[in-house]
């Protein structure tokens, strides 16, 4: 299992952040649903508008292939360019320990 870490620092005004949405709604996503891979992604984001955006792939490959997909997509009719200046930075991880769920009333807790 790898894990990406893209990051988009901040700030970022409401209309980056709003084409930044639309992008992934309507163009990053639907390339990256045919590649054949399975993806769990995480969106977290800051009062700045700073992100990081966490996915989780079964493989390397998966990863790089949805790279691949997603950067080989135009902009849609109405996308500013100037408002997509894309990530400051990627970051691939192996990951090592799968925690699975870990909660109080869990019975089988998972040592981290």
């Amino acid at each position: 299992m790898y894990a990406q870490l893209t990051y988009f620092d901040g700030p970022r005004t409401p209309q980056q952040l709003a084409a930044a949405d639309f992008a992934a709604r309507e163009r990053i996503v639907p390339a990256v649903s045919k590649i054949g891979h399975s993806f769990r992604v995480y969106l977290l984001r800051r009062h700045d508008g700073s992100e990081v955006v966490v996915s989780i792939a079964d493989s390397e490959q998966a990863l790089l292939d949805a790279q691949k997909a997603i950067m080989g997509t135009g902009l849609l009719p109405g996308e500013d360019p100037a408002l997509l200046p894309g990530p400051d930075r990627i970051e691939l991880y192996p990951v090592v320990i799968d925690a699975q769920d870990v909660n109080p009333a869990s019975e089988s807790r998972s040592s981290l």
